[in-house]
């Protein structure tokens, strides 16, 4: 499948129920009663990853494929690399009109680029080109190449006048792949309440959003991947109910050269990757877009910025872990489990 929304990021959240084949045996082993009906469920490749969608009150499986048209759509219409995307035409012509979500999305990537004072850039895109992580043979590129790239990463020259938008710096250009997954999931869950779902679970690639609870009223069980560890080794269980989790971590995407490990979560002002002690940046909040643009800003800003915004901003809860494998949780985090 074509590539179509490069992310800035990939998440290693995973249900622990892993939304799949064997989705019902786990979920019996995480405490789910055994006569619980099956969910129906469906895997697809969309969003430059796999994304899967469960659901646990219905036996409707044309609700699944409701699920990945709008992915779909949303994976179409964000993408800086589809030719047919309206951030495609901004990027390569400078100008475009957006639709309403275009232009949602965009003003929240700005919003959250000034509040981390261009930490988060959206503007990030001729860094995210040049070192292109999704590459079967990533390299280092060439430091005058960065230096260059660098210079057209501002979001202050993105301007915005009604749905028309324009980049003052013809070479800049735009990507919201770090914060359009959590866009389309909160998407995919306002389309399953208006079919009356009231328990499913959407993963976009580790991007996790619960709708509602189990049938039975418990919490779904989601496990956070050991950023040390192998795959599916978990370094913690967090019950949650009607909430999304978006992490953004080092270990996902990246490459060694010479001696050094390179990942994708990229410094605007030097052009390299982010070495700032942290490895991954968890977020716990309502609306997965919520989640999805504080996890990379939190991440940016590093262990005591990225924290002190995380407690002044209400109903969002997050755990840090550094370099050293210790875990710092946001202020009343409610969600430990031991």
């Amino acid at each position: 499948m074509k590539n179509r929304l490069n992310t800035h990021k990939r998440r290693f959240v995973s249900c622990i129920m892993l939304l799949s084949v064997v989705i019902a045996s786990i979920a019996s082993g995480c405490g789910t009663t055994p006569k619980q009906q099956e969910p129906i469920s469906g895997t697809r490749q969309a969003l430059n990853t796999s994304v899967s969608v469960a659901i646990y009150d219905s036996t409707d499986k044309s609700l699944l494929d409701g699920c990945f048209d709008i992915i779909g759509k949303y994976d179409k219409l964000l993408s800086r690399t589809d030719t047919g995307s309206e951030i495609y035409k901004l990027n390569e012509t400078g100008e475009a009109d957006l639709s309403e979500d275009t232009l949602t999305l965009l003003k929240l990537g700005l919003d959250y680029s000034a509040k981390s004072e261009g930490a988060f850039d959206i503007s990030i895109k001729p860094l995210s080109a040049l070192w292109n992580f999704s590459s079967d043979n990533p390299k280092v590129p060439a430091a005058e190449d960065i230096a260059k790239a660098s210079s057209h990463v501002d979001y202050k020259k993105i301007l915005l006048e009604g749905n028309h938008a324009a980049l003052q710096d013809k070479d800049s250009g735009v990507d919201l792949g770090a914060i359009a997954k959590g866009y389309i999931a909160d998407k995919v869950k306002e389309y399953l309440l208006s079919k009356g779902v009231k328990s499913a679970l959407i993963n976009l690639g580790g991007n996790v959003l619960c709708v509602g609870s189990k049938p039975d009223g418990s919490d779904f069980s989601v496990g956070l991947q050991d950023p040390f560890g192998k795959r599916n080794e978990y370094s913690d269980v967090v019950k949650l109910k009607d909430l999304s989790i978006v992490t953004s971590g080092t270990y996902e995407r990246n490459f060694t050269e010479g001696g050094k490990t390179y990942h994708h979560i990229l410094n605007p002002s030097t052009g390299y990757p982010y070495d700032n002690g942290l490895v991954a940046v968890s977020i716990i909040s309502k609306e997965s877009v919520t989640g999805d643009a504080l996890s990379t800003t939190c991440f940016a800003l590093g262990l005591e910025k990225g924290m002190a915004l995380i407690d002044a901003t209400p109903d969002v809860y997050a755990v840090f872990v550094t370099s050293d494998g210790a875990k710092h949780y946001s202020k009343d985090y409610p969600f430990k489990h031991n």
